[in-house]
Parts: structure tokens; C-alpha cells; sequence
């Protein structure tokens, strides 16, 4: 059985804050929709509410900081880098203040159409100067999100997951700065997954592998700085090539960062980049939308077919069966690797 964590950030939220006086939340009228609403109870004399006035929020924030606050803002992703970008840039990136930007429902994950999808916000981060962005992959990397975030100089952006989030990885295995997990090994495709997209992938990588597909999954939470020589390391190795597969455009995301690498260190391997393919998407729930749109397993092995110029015939009760074991085997297959890397 998968563990489903409900509203992980909102109770981690209020454990972590708890001795960090310094720690404020601002909101911008989406408090409960953004798991703020238990900080507010609990902390009120530390919580600010904007409404929706989010050039506002940010150019407060950045007050805030200078006095030797640490700003955590709450609001969904397209609202924290798309309208208020300017005052983003200059008002917090440029001085490189300590003020942390929670974006919630990055990408597809939301039902509420163009507006409140954030497709390009991974892109926009990554452009300006100073910017940390990480993405969280479960419950997890949620739980663990706060305190990388805050060992940050600087700003820091998060792409976060609300609601009912899944365990992929174990509890005791935190998120770190600049480094991918190595789900498992293969030297004939390197699959490189971020966000909600490791769930979908796990499954995929699965399916391949018992179709004798030697195939390296590596899951990515820190998209800048993007450094980790691993993900190299594997790529070179994959005789086929490789695949990113990302809840994101496929312009300035997760692939383009990767295709960056490959090309200023020579690595002369095929990638397919798996996103949005310049394109908005329309309203609907987050199954349909990563089907519609190829961000779901079959879309995954779809592209590992092109790679490898052969039909491997797996259908989605293939994929189903694969998927039902693969992430007990992600998990075991990450402690191992932890306790080698211990043991050196």
C-alpha cells in the first residue's frame, strides 16, 4: 500500500516553527488553500494576510528581511513568480535576501485551468541571479523542505505539494541540497524525473526493466543550482540515451537544465525532454491532464521506444502491474544506496 500523508506541510509547518521566533508566513488570501491556516492559528502574532496584492506581499517581504526576519510566503506558484516578478527580482533576489517563496499547485497539478497553472515558473527562477528553486517530489521532501530551505543565504524558491501527498521515499531519507536520488541503476537508459512526474515514472522504469531494458532513474528536487555530477555520471553511461520528464514546459525546466550540462561537458547522448511542449493546458483533473498532455507513464515508455527503435509491448495493464511493486522497490533500492555511501 502507498502511505498517503494528508496535509504534510501544514502540520510540519507548525512542529518546525515552533522555536524559530524569527520564522513569519505571509498569505495572500489563499491561507487554508496553501496549509497556512495552521501557522495563523497557532502563531497569529506571526502571520501577515495580504489578499490579493502580491506585489505588495513581496516588496513587505523584502522589508522584512532586512530587519533579520525569515519570510516564508504562501500562495500558489503561477501568483508568487508570474505577477509579482518585478518586485521578485529587485526587490528580494538583487539584495539576495533571506525571504522564502512557497508556491503551491506548480504545473498541472490544479484543475483551475491557464490561470492558475504555473508551466514556466521553473524557467523565470531559474533566470534570475541568487535564486535557490527545489521542487518537492512527496511527503517526504515536504517534511524535509523547511530546513534546507532556511540553511539557504539567500532567497529560495519551492515548487510545494498540498493535500494528500505520497511516500515514495523513507521517512528517514530527507531532501539534500544539489542532490539527486539514484532510484536505481542501468546502462542502457537514463530516466531523469522531478515533482509529481518520479510517481508516474517509477511505475514506467519498472515495466522497462522487466522487459530487459537496463534502465538508471534518477529524481531530482533541486533544479538551482543544478550541479550534481551524478546525473552525468549516468547519462554517459546510457547507451541509448536519456529521458527528463518534468510537471513544467519543456522550455527552461528540469530538460533545458540538463541539455545545458550535456553540452558544455561533451556528453554526446540523445535526450528526450518530456513536459509541455509550448503549449497552455486547458482545466481538468490532474490523471487526465498528465495523459493528455505526456507527462504519464505511458508517455515515458513511448519515448524509451524511440530511444531504443524498438517496440517493447507494454500496454497500461503492463504498467499497472510494474507500478503496484515499484515503489517498495525505489524505496529498498535508496536505503541500500544510502547505507554503501555510509559505510565509505
Amino acid at each position: 500500500m502507498i502511505e498517503l500523508v494528508t496535509r504534510p506541510h501544514r502540520s510540519n509547518l507548525i512542529r518546525w516553527a515552533a522555536e524559530r521566533p524569527e520564522v513569519l508566513v505571509l498569505g495572500a488570501d489563499l491561507t487554508a488553500s496553501c496549509e497556512a491556516d495552521g501557522f495563523r492559528d497557532q502563531y497569529p502574532e506571526r502571520f501577515f494576510s495580504f489578499g490579493m496584492a502580491e506585489q505588495n506581499m513581496l516588496g513587505f517581504a523584502a522589508g522584512l528581511a532586512r530587519e533579520g526576519f525569515f519570510p516564508y510566503i504562501h500562495t500558489f506558484s503561477v501568483f508568487v513568480t508570474r505577477r509579482p516578478f518585478d518586485q521578485l527580482a529587485m526587490s528580494i533576489a538583487y539584495p539576495n535576501l533571506p525571504v522564502r517563496l512557497i508556491g503551491f499547485l506548480p504545473g498541472i497539478t490544479t484543475p483551475g485551468g491557464v490561470t492558475h497553472q504555473a508551466i514556466d515558473d521553473i524557467a523565470l527562477m531559474r533566470a534570475v541571479p541568487n535564486m535557490t528553486v527545489l521542487e518537492a517530489g512527496d511527503a517526504t521532501e515536504v517534511e524535509s523542505m523547511l530546513d534546507v530551505a532556511q540553511a539557504i543565504d539567500g532567497p529560495v524558491y519551492v515548487r510545494q505539494l498540498r493535500g494528500e501527498v505520497p511516500r515514495l521515499f523513507p521517512a528517514d531519507r530527507p531532501l539534500r541540497l544539489g542532490q539527486a536520488r539514484l532510484l536505481g541503476g542501468g546502462t542502457d537508459l537514463a530516466v531523469i524525473s522531478s515533482g509529481v512526474c518520479t510517481e508516474e515514472a517509477q511505475g514506467a522504469v519498472a515495466a522497462l526493466r522487466r522487459r530487459g531494458v537496463a534502465t538508471s532513474h534518477l529524481h531530482v528536487s533541486t533544479l538551482k543550482p543544478f550541479a550534481d555530477p551524478q546525473l552525468i555520471e549516468q547519462i554517459a553511461n546510457a547507451r541509448y540515451g536519456a529521458i527528463t520528464m518534468e510537471n513544467h514546459g519543456i522550455i527552461g525546466g528540469l530538460g533545458s537544465a540538463l541539455a545545458e550540462q550535456l553540452a558544455e561537458q561533451g556528453i554526446g547522448k540523445r535526450l528526450i525532454r518530456l513536459g509541455l511542449r509550448d503549449t497552455y493546458a486547458h482545466g481538468a483533473s490532474k490523471p487526465y491532464l498528465m495523459r493528455e498532455y505526456g507527462l504519464d507513464a505511458a508517455a515515458l515508455v513511448h519515448a524509451a521506444e524511440t530511444l531504443i527503435g524498438d517496440s517493447l509491448g507494454i500496454d497500461d495493464a503492463v504498467l499497472a502491474e510494474a507500478a503496484a511493486n515499484a515503489r517498495a522497490e525505489a524505496q529498498g533500492e535508496t536505503l541500500a544506496k544510502a547505507d554503501k555511501t555510509e559505510d565509505l
